[in-house]
Order: structure tokens, then sequence, then C-alpha cells
């Protein structure tokens, strides 16, 4: 039992090997911090030491940017564009109302129960009576005959009736019935919409929405490119440093870093130098479109870049660097065999 009793002592791990355990558990915690703060504190330095590279070459960065800020906005300017015609065309609705125009025997009085009973209908949004007088008021003003319609010893205008539909764009069938059905009524003379040019404006739009993605793909495309021979030309200048560091054991991500952080410079860079591009030419159109709009008697005003939509350019911009980066480094890396 004794003989027994020594080997299990013997085998029981002492107290100091277990606190040797522990603190180097704690040691190793401790590293990884370490490692994770040192790599912290690399990133921020290839970062910046990419951006100074950028800068101890401020002929070819300023002509690089430059001619990427000019694609950029251009692409930026196309879809801006694009929203401005929207809001040309997003209250057409209201211009889509049906004109019925009364016989002339119908009075005041029977028009008014007439608009009353085109407002039951459930396929009616909203309806104006415009009476002979208005009717008369109007044209003096915005025809140019005032003195001609004065020596008339009679009104020739008759009483229109504005019908403004439900859905007017989402169902012509709807929209044909709703006509017949006022056409059919005693009182109507006659009722007409022209929805022709609300369509052909609507296929202009499209069409313009169309060749602005097309647009912004292919600038898209030359920003891509533009970048990408721009990091090509720094690894080639960089091939010894690329080589040497390789040779002394330096990994492909590595290698690849600050030429990453270059290409993601010049695209953010790019993207901010056409916003404001883009900003100083909608300063420059906002008075003479304010003015026009006033010739119309339109309250129409400008859309810029909200600040999600500046966010968004800004952040695609960088993308683009950053994958043009990625695709020379990796054919080019894999071409001079460093790989």
């Amino acid at each position: 039992m004794k003989y027994i009793n020594k080997n299990r002592i013997k085998k029981d791990p002492p107290i100091k090997s277990v606190k040797q355990e522990v603190r180097q558990t704690k040691t190793a915690g401790g590293n990884f911090v370490d490692k994770l703060i040192a790599y912290r504190d690399h990133q921020v330095h290839v970062l910046f030491s990419s951006l100074s590279r950028l800068i101890a070459s401020p002929f070819t960065t300023v002509m690089t940017i430059t001619v990427l800020a000019i694609a950029i906005s251009l692409a930026s300017g196309f879809y801006i564009l694009v929203v401005n015609l929207q809001q040309l065309t997003g209250n057409l609705e209201t211009s889509n109302q049906i004109s019925i125009f009364l016989r002339d025997d119908v009075s005041d009085a029977h028009a008014k129960k007439l608009v009353d009973t085109f407002k039951a209908n459930v396929n009616v949004q909203e309806v104006k009576l415009i009476t002979r007088e208005q009717a008369l008021t109007e044209f003096k003003n915005y025809s140019g005959f005032g003195a001609a319609i004065s020596v008339l010893e009679t009104n020739p205008l008759p009483i229109v009736i504005q019908v403004l539909p439900k859905n007017t764009l989402d169902d012509k069938q709807e929209l044909g019935k709703l006509m017949e059905s006022f056409q059919q009524s005693p009182e109507v003379d006659f009722a007409q919409m022209d929805l022709q040019w609300v369509e052909r404006l609507q296929s202009i739009v499209e069409l313009a929405r169309l060749f602005a993605n097309l647009l912004n793909m292919l600038l898209g495309a030359a920003v891509l490119f533009i970048i990408g021979n721009t990091i090509r030309l720094e690894l080639h200048t960089r091939r010894e440093e690329v080589v040497i560091a390789k040779l002394v054991g330096a990994t492909n991500s590595f290698i690849q870093r600050p030429f990453l952080y270059s290409g993601f410079w010049i695209g953010f860079i790019s993207g901010v130098s056409a916003w404001f591009i883009v900003a100083i030419g909608m300063l420059i159109l906002k008075h003479p479109v304010e003015k026009l709009s006033g010739l119309y008697e339109s309250d129409f005003q400008l859309v810029f870049l909200s600040f999600g939509e500046t966010f968004i350019l800004i952040c695609l911009s960088s993308a683009l660097g950053v994958l043009g980066s990625w695709a020379v480094l990796v054919c080019q890396l894999r071409h001079t065999r460093l790989e």
C-alpha cells in the first residue's frame, strides 16, 4: 500500500506546473492581443504610406485622378439627368385628365348636378367644373386675343368638366370605358383626352434611363482599366522592391497590400473630385433652369445627389479602385512568377 501511494504521489502534477500552465495561457492571450494591435498599426501605416507615395509623384497622380473624376462625373451627371426627367414625369397623372365639353343648352346648375354624378363614380379621383365665364376669363388672359373676344356679343365657350381618373397610367381599357360612359350622357357634347404625348414622354425617359445605365457601365469599366493600368505601372516601377520582399519571405498579401491601398486612394479621391465637379455644374445650371421653370409657371427645381447617393458614389469609386488593383496584381504576380 505504501508503494502504491508513492507512485500516486509521483504521478500527480505539482502545483507549480499548474501555475505555469495558467501563466502560459495568459501569455498566449496577451500575444494574440498584441498581434491584433500590431496588425492594426501595420494596416494604418501601409494605408498612409500609400497616400504618401501618391503625393510624392503629384503630376502623375493629378493626371490620373482628373481623368477618373471626369469619367465618374459624366456617369453621375447622366444619372442626375434621368432623375430630374423622372421628376418632370412624376406628376403626369394630374395632366391625364378628361375634358368633357357640355352642350350649349346646359345651364350652370345642371352642370353642377352632373359634377356630383361624376364624383360618385368609383373610377374618378377628382372633378373640376369650369363655367363659361371662367373659361372666357382664362382665354382672355392667356390667348392674347382678349380684345377680339370682347367684341363678341355672346360667350362662345362651352361649360367644361375636367375629370381626373384613378390609375390613368395603369389600365388603359378602364380609361376607355370611363370615357365612353361620359360620352353617353345626354348633356355631354364630346369628351377628349390625349395620352399619346404622355406615352411618348415616358418612352423617352425609359430610353434615357437605359442609355444612362449602359453609359455608366462603360464608364465604370473605363475607371477599372485606368486604375488597373496605373497600378501596373507602379508595380513595374517597384519590381525590384517586390522581388526582394518575396525573397526574404514576404507573403502575397503583404506584397499586394500597399498597391491595393493605392488603388483605394485613387478611387476615393476620384469619387470625391467627381462629386465636386457635378456640384459645380449643378450650381451653374440651377439659375437658368429655375428661370425657365418660372416662364412656364412651374415650381420645378433641380434634384441633386442625396447623402446616401453620395455615399454610394464614393464607395463605388473606391471599390473600383481596389478591384482594378487586385485584378492587375493577381495577373502580374502570376506572370512574373512571384507566387
